[in-house]
């Protein structure tokens, strides 16, 4: 299994370690932290084939996609009892009399 590692990307520094998962035995996952950032993450399982590439990877591609979600504006949906209402046929313009 590898050791914890710290990479440089993007202006970034990330720590990334294996922990075990709590309340499992024998269950690990990467966790990692970004500079800047007060959160930390674990977004996926360890696997027998990990290399210091293939997590540092993952790891980009899990951050980046994050950090593109956030910058989406924000939808607002409607009054939550007017979900799933099919909305009605659009009505068409009365006809014009003839001149």
């Amino acid at each position: 299994m590898l050791k914890d590692f710290e990479f440089a990307a993007d202006g970034r520094t990330y720590s990334c370690s294996v922990e075990e998962r709590r309340g499992t035995k024998g269950e690990y996952w990467w966790w990692f932290s970004v500079s800047g950032d007060p959160q930390s993450y674990a977004p996926f399982a360890t696997a027998s084939s990990d290399t210091r590439a293939t997590v540092q990877e993952r790891v980009l591609q899990f951050y980046m996609n994050r950090l593109f979600h956030l910058a989406q504006p924000t939808q607002r949906g409607g009054h939550w009892g007017k979900r799933n209402v099919a909305a009605g046929p659009m009505p068409l313009p009365a006809p014009k009399e003839p001149s």
